[in-house]
C-alpha cells in the first residue's frame, strides 16, 4: 500500500511541476485527449529524468495515467519516446556534432536568444532536370531559406502550441521564467495563473500578458517595473508537399516559408511546374507562386510564410520551351499563356557577345511532324512560344563586313575600316603615312573576285601620292595592300671570325668594315694569339676558269697581338673568313698529384714533356720508412675521347645483348681513373725502364704504407684480413676465411697487389697453380655464373641421339 502511495504522490509531483508542460497536461483529471507527438524533446527528458530521480518506473506510473483516461496507444507512445535515446533530427543532429546538447542550447540561447530544433535534410542531385531552368535552386546545399533565428519575431508571428515565451519583469519587482505554450493554448505565469495566447499574434499576446501581470505586480501598474516578452523557442509545424521530388509531410519551423518548404521537398517533380505552385490553406487555394520571379529578378513577395497543416502542389507543368545556342543560359523553360519570345528571352538571360540577333530559328511540333521557323527580330516582341518548341540561336559569321589591311613599310600597318569610295592613298594616310624605306614604284593589293579567288593589283606609289587618279587605285573591302621596302631587296652580308679570338662567331658586315673593327667588335685577341691572320675571300667571276683551281683568295696578315692593331688596316669585304692562328708554343703549366708514404705530398706541375714517375717522386722527397715498395700506382683520369671511341665501335653483338652498354656504362659512372701498375724495385735500379711511365696532366700517384696483412672477399664465408704468413698461399688464406660459399667460383679467385696489379689461378698440364700472395693484397673470389640446367625432355632427346648414332655405327660395320 506504501509503494502504490508512493508511485501516485511521485506521479502527481511528477505530471504537477510548473516548470514542465506536460504537468500542465496531466495535472487535469482528463488525460483522455493527450497526444504525445505534441510533447517536445525537453518535455520528454525532464519527465525521464524526474522519473531516474525519484526511483520510478515507467511501468509503476502506467496505472495512474490510464486511470485519469489516458489513452494506452498514446501512453506508449511516451514510453517508446522515454526509451529512445533522442528523435531522429536528433540522432542526426549529434552525427553531425558531437558537442554536449545542453551546453549547444545554452550558447545558441546565449548567442541568439531563441532555440529551434535543427531541421536536417540531405539533398540529391537532381539529374533528369538538370537543363531545367530553376532546378539548380532546389540542389544546392548552401541555399536552403532557413529563417534566421536572429531577426526579431515578427509582429505579426501567431503563437501556437510549442512556442515558448521569455517573460521577464524588472525594476522595482523583478521576475524571469521561459513558459512554453501548452497544448490547449495557455501559458502558466507563477502568481499570476493560466493566460490562453494559442492563435493570437505576439503583439496582441504581449499586451494581454503585460496587463494580467499589472494585476499582480502593483509596480507594473504604476510603471515602476517594466515587462519584458520575447519568443525564445520557435515550435515545429507540419506542412504537406505534392508533386516534388520528396513528396511527404515535412516538421518545420512556424517561421519558415515557402521557398523553404520546397528546398526540403526539393523542388518541383519531372514534370512539376516551376510557376503556377499553389498554396493551399483551409482548403483553398491562399497563393499561387511563380519562382521566376525570384530566379529572374530576385523578387521573393512569393515568399510567404506557412502554417500548421498548409498544403503545398506543385502540378504538372502546361508549357515548357528550349533554348540552345548562343544565349547567355541555355537550358528548358516554363512558360505562361500570354508571354512572348522577348520573356523567354529574358529568362535566358539575353543574347551572348557571338548571337546572330535578326533572326532565330524555330524547331516547332506539329500533330504529325516537325516544321521549321524563322522568327525576326521584329517578331520578338509579338511570337508566342508553343509548347515543345526548341529555339536555336545561330552564331555570327567569321567574316567583316568593312575590313580592310595594310602591312609593310608604312607607320601604321593594321587593320582598318572601309568605307566605299576609298582610294589607296587615304589608306596610306589612315597609317600614316610612307617610311624613308618604302619602295614607292610598286605596291601590291591582293583582292578577292566574285568567284572567290584572288587576283593581284599592282599600283604605283608615287603616282598615286602625286594625285594621279588612274594610279591612285579604288580599293574594295577586304583587299590586302602590301608595301615593299627597299632593304627587302638588299642582300643580308655576313662576316666570319674564328680562332684565337674571345667572341669568334659570325657577325654583319657593314660597307668599310675593316679587320681592326672586326677584331674590337669580337671583344679583341687571346693571350694565345699569334701574329699570323689569315683572311679567306670569295672569288666572283662571271665565267669559269678552269686554269685556276683555286675556290678562295687567301691574304696572310701581320698584325701586333698585344694592341689588336696592324700597320696597315685591312679592308674586309662580305662573306670573308678571318682566322686567327694560335702561337706555336703556348702550353699553360699542368699538374700531377702524389700522395701516400711519399715526404711531400700534393700537387706537382710537369716541368718538361717527358717528366716519369721517378721525377715526381724524387721532388716529393722519396719514399718514406713506412712505404711498401710494392705499393705504388698511378691512377689516370679516363678522357671523354676514350669512352666516345669505344660507343663508335660496333661489335656486332646483336640488338638484344648489353655487354656494349654495359661497358660504356661501367666507363662513365662507375670507372672514373684507369690504374697503372708501377715497379718500383725495376725504376730504382734501371730509371729507363719501361714501367717508369710518362704522366700526362691530372694522373694521381699512390704511395701505399706497408700492410702485413692479406684481405680475402667476395663470396667466401667470411670477409676478412687476415696477417701474412711468408710461405704461405692461396689455400691458406682462403681456408683461414671458412673456405668458399655455395656460390663461390674458386677456380677464378684472383689477387689484386698494392700497385694494382691482377693476378689469376692457371693451369698446366691439368696441374692448378695460383699466383703467389704479398703483403697488402687482396684475394677476391667471384660468383659463379648462373647455369640453366637440361631438362628432362633435352636429356631424352640427346639419349635419342646418341641411340641413333649407335645404330647407325652397328649398321655400318655388319
Amino acid at each position: 500500500m506504501k509503494k502504490i502511495i508512493t508511485v501516485v504522490v511521485l506521479f502527481v509531483a511528477l505530471f504537477q511541476t510548473s516548470t514542465l508542460m506536460a504537468q500542465d497536461l496531466l495535472k487535469s483529471t482528463d488525460l483522455s485527449t493527450l497526444k504525445v507527438d505534441y510533447l517536445s524533446d525537453s518535455d520528454v527528458a525532464k519527465i525521464k529524468t524526474q522519473l531516474q530521480t525519484n526511483n520510478v518506473t515507467i511501468e509503476q506510473a502506467e496505472p495512474m495515467a490510464l486511470a485519469k483516461g489516458m489513452p494506452a496507444s498514446e501512453f506508449a507512445k511516451l514510453k517508446e519516446r522515454l526509451a529512445m535515446p533522442a528523435t531522429k533530427n536528433e540522432v542526426v543532429k549529434k552525427e553531425i556534432d558531437k558537442t554536449d546538447e545542453v551546453e549547444d542550447d545554452v550558447r545558441k540561447a546565449d548567442a541568439f536568444g531563441r532555440k529551434q530544433e535543427k531541421i536536417v535534410n540531405t539533398k540529391v542531385k537532381d539529374s533528369l532536370n538538370a537543363l531545367v531552368f530553376g532546378s539548380e535552386l532546389f540542389d544546392n546545399p548552401t541555399l536552403n531559406f532557413e529563417p534566421n533565428l536572429k531577426l526579431a519575431t515578427p509582429v505579426n508571428y501567431v503563437l501556437g502550441p510549442g512556442d515558448e515565451l521569455q517573460i521577464s519583469v524588472y525594476g522595482v519587482q523583478e521576475f524571469n521564467a521561459s513558459v512554453p505554450v501548452t497544448i490547449e493554448g495557455k501559458v502558466t505565469i507563477q502568481y499570476v495563473g493560466q493566460i490562453p495566447v494559442s492563435g493570437m499574434t505576439i503583439e496582441a499576446a504581449t499586451q494581454k500578458i503585460r496587463g494580467a501581470i499589472a494585476r499582480v505586480y502593483s509596480t507594473v501598474a504604476s510603471g515602476q517595473s517594466q515587462v519584458g516578452i520575447s519568443l525564445s523557442r520557435i515550435r515545429t509545424i507540419r506542412v504537406t508537399i505534392i508533386g516534388s521530388k520528396q513528396p511527404g509531410n515535412y516538421s518545420i519551423s512556424s517561421l519558415a516559408t515557402v521557398y523553404n518548404a520546397l528546398f526540403l521537398g526539393g523542388g518541383p517533380g519531372k514534370n512539376g511546374s516551376y510557376r503556377n505552385i499553389e498554396l493551399l490553406r483551409d482548403n483553398k487555394v491562399y497563393r499561387n507562386i511563380d519562382i521566376y520571379h525570384f530566379l529572374v529578378n530576385g523578387d521573393q513577395s512569393d515568399n510567404v510564410g506557412l502554417k500548421d497543416n498548409d498544403v503545398i502542389r506543385i502540378p504538372a507543368y502546361t508549357q515548357r520551351v528550349t533554348v540552345e545556342g548562343q544565349v547567355k543560359r541555355p537550358g528548358i523553360f516554363e512558360m505562361k499563356k500570354g508571354e512572348t519570345f522577348t520573356d523567354l528571352l529574358s529568362f535566358a538571360s539575353g543574347f551572348n557577345e557571338f548571337a546572330y540577333t535578326a533572326s532565330v530559328n524555330v524547331l516547332q511540333k506539329t500533330s504529325k511532324e516537325f516544321k521549321v521557323k524563322d522568327v525576326n527580330a521584329s517578331e520578338y516582341n509579338s511570337y508566342k512560344p508553343l509548347s515543345g518548341d526548341v529555339f536555336r540561336v545561330a552564331k555570327i559569321l567569321n567574316r567583316f563586313e568593312n575590313r580592310i589591311k595594310i602591312e609593310g613599310a608604312v607607320f601604321r600597318p593594321d587593320t582598318y575600316s572601309f568605307y566605299e569610295g576609298m582610294r589607296i592613298s587615304d589608306l596610306i594616310a589612315k597609317a600614316d603615312g610612307l617610311k624613308e624605306d618604302a619602295y614607292s614604284n610598286r605596291a601590291r593589293i591582293i583582292r578577292l573576285k566574285s568567284d572567290l579567288t584572288t587576283e593581284i593589283v599592282n599600283v604605283n606609289l608615287t603616282k598615286a601620292m602625286e594625285g594621279d587618279l588612274e594610279a591612285d587605285v579604288a580599293l574594295k573591302k577586304e583587299d590586302v595592300v602590301t608595301v615593299y621596302s627597299i632593304l627587302d631587296f638588299v642582300e643580308e652580308y655576313k662576316i666570319t671570325i674564328d680562332g684565337e679570338i674571345k667572341k669568334p662567331g659570325i657577325y654583319d658586315y657593314h660597307e668599310n668594315l675593316t679587320l681592326n673593327d672586326l677584331l674590337v667588335q669580337a671583344g679583341g685577341l687571346t693571350g694565345s694569339a699569334s701574329k699570323r691572320v689569315e683572311v679567306a675571300r670569295m672569288i666572283k667571276a662571271e665565267e669559269i676558269d678552269d686554269a685556276n683551281s683555286s675556290k678562295v683568295e687567301l691574304f696572310n696578315i701581320e698584325i701586333t697581338a698585344t694592341n689588336n692593331e696592324q700597320l696597315k688596316n685591312f679592308a674586309l669585304k662580305p662573306f670573308d673568313v678571318v682566322n686567327i692562328r694560335k702561337m706555336a708554343v703556348y702550353e699553360k703549366p699542368e699538374m700531377v698529384t702524389i700522395k701516400g708514404a711519399v715526404n711531400y705530398t700534393g700537387k706537382y706541375v710537369l716541368a718538361n714533356k717527358k717528366e716519369r714517375v721517378y721525377d715526381i717522386v724524387e721532388r716529393a722527397g722519396g719514399l718514406t720508412s713506412l712505404a711498401n715498395i710494392e705499393g705504388v700506382k698511378i691512377k689516370r683520369p679516363i678522357q671523354a675521347k676514350q669512352i666516345e671511341e669505344v660507343e663508335s665501335i660496333n661489335l656486332n653483338l646483336g640488338k638484344k645483348d648489353s655487354i656494349q652498354n654495359k661497358l660504356k656504362k661501367k666507363l662513365k659512372e662507375d670507372l672514373k681513373f684507369a690504374t697503372i701498375p708501377v715497379d718500383w724495385k725495376s725504376i730504382v735500379k734501371n730509371p729507363n725502364s719501361n714501367t717508369n711511365v710518362i704522366l700526362f696532366p691530372g694522373d694521381e700517384i699512390e704511395v701505399a704504407a706497408f700492410n702485413e696483412g692479406v684481405k680475402v672477399t667476395g663470396n667466401v664465408l667470411l670477409t676478412s684480413e687476415i696477417p701474412y704468413e711468408k710461405g704461405k698461399g692461396f689455400g691458406y688464406y682462403i681456408g683461414s676465411v671458412g673456405g668458399v660459399d655455395n656460390k663461390g667460383w674458386r677456380k677464378k679467385a684472383y689477387i689484386i697487389y698494392p700497385n694494382g696489379k691482377a693476378a689469376v689461378a692457371h693451369t698446366y698440364f691439368f696441374i692448378k697453380s695460383y699466383p703467389k700472395v704479398k703483403p697488402g693484397s687482396q684475394i677476391i673470389v667471384p660468383e659463379k655464373p648462373e647455369v640453366k640446367k637440361m631438362s628432362t625432355g633435352e636429356w631424352v632427346s640427346i639419349g635419342s641421339v646418341i641411340t641413333s648414332i649407335a645404330l647407325l655405327i652397328v649398321t655400318a660395320f655388319k
